[in-house]
C-alpha cells in the first residue's frame, strides 16, 4: 500500500513539473512568436457633438459628419465611438442621457473629443444655451471624463462657409468658440481650435472653390434631394475628410499619444 501511495504521490509530482515546463514554454514563446505576444486593450477615442461631426443616415447623402472618415486614419491600437447626433448641444446631449453610458465606460487612458457650439449658441433654437450654462456643460464633461481616468480634448466648433460681397469671411462662431477656449485655459484641457483651422482653409480656397466642402447640390443631382440644397453648415465627403484631417494635425500639434495610432 505504502508503494502504491508512493507512485500516486510521484505521478502528480510529474504533472505538476510538466504542466510548469508547458506554461514556461508557453511564456517564453509569447515573447518571440508573432501573434502570441500580449496586445493590450486599444484605446477609445469617444466622440461627442452635433450634426458637423456625427454619423448620417443613408437618406441624408452625401452629407458627412467629420466623424465618419475620422475612424479610418488609425490604427488597431484606437477605436473611435461616434456619439455625436444631429441637433445636439451641450445642454440636450446631457438631458437625453447619452452622457452617462459613455462616462461607465470609459476606461483609464481613454479619450474624448467634445465639439459643440452650433446649437449651444442659436438663442432661437429649442437647444440653445447661454454662455454660463454652455461653459458649465463643457467643464462638466471635463472634470467628469478625468474623474474616470480619461484625457478630454476640447474643440471649437467647425467654420460656417459665410463670406460677404467683398469675399471675406464672417467669423460665425466669435462668442461660442471664445467661450471654449477660456474652458480650456481655465482647466488646462487640450484645445484642438477647429474654428481657427477651418477659417483658414476656407480662406485659402475662397468663396467659390470652398463651396465643395459644404453640402451643395444643384436641383435634380441627387435623389436625397430632389429640389437641391444649398447648406454652408454640414459638410460634402469631400469637406468633411478634410476637416477630419484639421482634426488629425491638431492631434499631431498637440503631441497626443493618439499621434503614435496615426500611420504616417
Amino acid at each position: 500500500m505504502l508503494e502504491r501511495k508512493w507512485n500516486r504521490i510521484r505521478s502528480i509530482s510529474l504533472k505538476v513539473r510538466s504542466g510548469v515546463k508547458v506554461f514556461a514554454g508557453c511564456l517564453i514563446l509569447s515573447l518571440f512568436v508573432p501573434g502570441m505576444v500580449y496586445q493590450p486593450k486599444p484605446v477609445t477615442l469617444y466622440l461627442i457633438g452635433d450634426s458637423t461631426m456625427s454619423e448620417k443616415e443613408v437618406q441624408a447623402y452625401p452629407e458627412t459628419g467629420w466623424g465618419m472618415p475620422f475612424k479610418y486614419y488609425f490604427d488597431k491600437g484606437v477605436v473611435v465611438e461616434n456619439h455625436a447626433r444631429n441637433g445636439r448641444s451641450t445642454r440636450t446631449f446631457l438631458d437625453e442621457g447619452r452622457w452617462e453610458p459613455i462616462l461607465s465606460n470609459l476606461k483609464k487612458g481613454d479619450y474624448v473629443f467634445i465639439q459643440f457650439g452650433h446649437n449651444d449658441e442659436v438663442q432661437s433654437k429649442e437647444q440653445s444655451t447661454t454662455p454660463e450654462e454652455f461653459q458649465a456643460n463643457l467643464a462638466k464633461y471635463v472634470t467628469e471624463t478625468r474623474s474616470r481616468g480619461g484625457k478630454p480634448v476640447l474643440l471649437t466648433p467647425i467654420a460656417r462657409r459665410h463670406f460677404d460681397e467683398d469675399g471675406q469671411l464672417i467669423d460665425t462662431h466669435h462668442q461660442y468658440s471664445e467661450l471654449v477656449r477660456e474652458v480650456a485655459r481655465k482647466f488646462e484641457v487640450s484645445l484642438i481650435d477647429m474654428d481657427q483651422r477651418s477659417q483658414k482653409l476656407l480662406k485659402a480656397l475662397g468663396p467659390e472653390k470652398s463651396v465643395f466642402l459644404y453640402l451643395h447640390l444643384d436641383v435634380g443631382q441627387n435623389p436625397n434631394y430632389p429640389d437641391g440644397v444649398k447648406d454652408n453648415t454640414h459638410f460634402s465627403e469631400l469637406g468633411a475628410r478634410m476637416m477630419a484631417e484639421l482634426a488629425l494635425k491638431g492631434i499631431r500639434d498637440l503631441n497626443l499619444e493618439l499621434a503614435s495610432h496615426i500611420p504616417k
